[in-house]
């Protein structure tokens, strides 16, 4: 993962907004690591034509803080794929105050496994 450009498909924006502020005055690094699996599982879901849940957050790793204002841009990259598995790399940048210098704030690996209408493993299909 790199620190100069962001790697994969821009999969989600969203405004960090007031209401999502620790007692530091940033951005909750849970809040953070949701829309990061909202944009992966996005991906997943897509790559495996049907349902996917989180089954594993990997070296999660926060660099610098989220501010109010800022604009979060997920980046998502599918790192490999198993029979019922996949692994996906997530960045997410942000736009300081809306607008401005392009940071990388976060990067993790997730693993998503897809699943049947009753929630069992199944696989992945071709391409």
């Amino acid at each position: 993962m790199s620190n100069d450009t962001p790697e994969g498909e821009l999969t989600l924006r969203t405004l960090a907004m007031p209401r999502d502020v620790n007692v530091n005055g940033d951005i909750f690094g849970g809040w953070v690591l949701s829309q990061m699996d909202i944009a992966a599982g996005i991906v997943a879901g897509a790559r495996a034509k049907g349902r996917v849940a989180t089954v594993a957050v990997d070296a999660m790793k926060f660099i610098r803080p989220v501010k109010v204002g800022d604009v979060l841009c997920i980046y998502v990259k599918i790192a490999r794929i198993g029979r019922t598995s996949m692994a996906l790399e997530i960045e997410a940048w942000v736009l300081r105050d809306r607008h401005g210098q392009r940071e990388k704030v976060t990067e993790a690996v997730f693993t998503f496994v897809a699943i049947d209408d009753a929630g069992r493993p199944r696989v992945v299909p071709e391409g």
